[in-house]
């Protein structure tokens, strides 16, 4: 009986991730964003975040080792001027690592691959150069160009 009823309770076992073959590449002839497709993605886009994170740490490291106690105040302008420009490029990639998630997440939802605006598969070709598109090029492109008569308004 305690058996039973400690089975009644357990999670279902997940299905592990399919392992990949070594120099995979989702190609158009198969089915889209099969579950092959999925981990390739899925392990791209978590290994891209990881590298941001890694070079990160290495400019926090930095950062705290080297003081801008430079003499000669041209020598400490150009040394504020290179850190200011690190910072405003970690600021963009902790930008990026949240769509780098919502990508990763997406993926877990089975919404990933597919255009947040029409629902059309995006191709594969713009998921292998950029994997946090949520939209295809044309619809992206309609998009920028909304953007811009916005503005010019």
């Amino acid at each position: 009986m305690a058996t039973a009823f400690k089975e009644s309770f357990e999670e279902p076992e997940v299905p592990a991730a399919p392992q990949l073959v070594e120099g995979y590449r989702p190609s158009p002839g198969e089915a889209f964003m099969n579950a092959a497709q999925q981990t390739y993605f899925k392990d791209k886009l978590g290994a891209w975040r990881d590298a941001i994170v890694a070079e990160s740490r290495l400019t926090l490291a930095q950062l705290q080792v080297d003081t801008l106690r430079e003499p000669d105040a041209t020598d400490r302008a150009s040394s504020e001027t290179d850190w200011n420009l690190e910072l405003r490029t970690r600021d963009r990639q902790r930008k990026l690592i949240a769509k780098i998630t919502a990508a990763i997440r997406r993926i877990d939802t089975g919404e990933y691959g597919y255009c947040e605006v029409t629902g059309e598969p995006i191709a594969l070709a713009r998921l292998e150069a950029r994997p946090i598109a949520t939209m295809t090029v044309e619809a992206q492109e309609r998009h920028e160009r909304h953007e811009k008569v916005s503005r010019e308004d």
